[in-house]
């Protein structure tokens, strides 16, 4: 009698599948066609964005084979072209390049071009601070006070490993313009920062024992 019971339960459960799939047919081919196009766009997407990263290394390297004076504004050229593809990647290798190599002349342009990573290219937050604290070493020579606070102010109001970098060049920079007491102000931030990098703590130190009186 179990037996038979167990056999009727297991017929119309089948059925009742059965009737679901016949009943919703509509809606289940509807659901996985969905699906499906879901599946291929990421899958293109993800093809296409190597597809892309593949271009944009070649362009790169290609930019660096031949550093000789003729080519000197088609090197310029095909890196600022990699700079504004907003790669994580490369983006930031191209400016490296065009600042170590001395490529570029103009400060306007050069700052874009920060910005440009700064602000349009998705990086993970470390790098964008060192790319921050970069184009503040960069400025550094010739802004203002002020400027050069603006410039840094998202590092130095962070907790970011590049802080006690950004404010020893704050330090150094007033300390440069016989502004003692507030190069003192930065240094001594330093000491007391818990993820300073020990070089720069040092130097801080030293700094306040030798020049500033500590």
């Amino acid at each position: 009698m179990d037996e038979e019971i167990t056999i009727i339960d297991s017929n119309a459960r089948n059925e009742r599948i059965k009737n679901f799939f016949i009943n919703n047919k509509k809606n289940l081919i509807i659901i996985f066609s969905i699906i499906l196009v879901i599946i291929i766009g990421y899958l293109s997407f993800e093809k296409s964005k190597e597809r892309t990263k593949i271009k944009l290394a070649n362009q790169y390297n290609l930019a660096l084979i031949d550093p000789s004076p003729k080519n000197k504004q088609k090197t310029i050229d095909e890196m600022v072209s990699v700079i504004k593809s907003n790669d994580a990647t490369y983006s930031p290798l191209a400016l490296y390049h065009l600042l170590d190599s001395n490529l570029l002349e103009n400060n306007d342009e050069i700052n874009t071009l920060f910005n440009e990573l700064i602000e349009k290219t998705n990086l993970e937050n470390e790098i964008k601070n060192l790319i921050i604290y970069k184009k503040a070493l960069f400025n550094s020579d010739f802004v203002s006070e002020n400027e050069l606070l603006k410039i840094l102010n998202p590092v130095i109001n962070s907790e970011s490993i590049w802080k006690s970098h950004a404010l020893y060049l704050l330090a150094e920079f007033f300390y440069s313009k016989d502004e003692k007491q507030k190069a003192k102000e930065f240094f001594n931030q330093i000491l007391v920062l818990p993820n300073a990098s020990s070089t720069i703590k040092a130097e801080s130190q030293k700094r306040l024992n030798r020049d500033l009186g500590e």
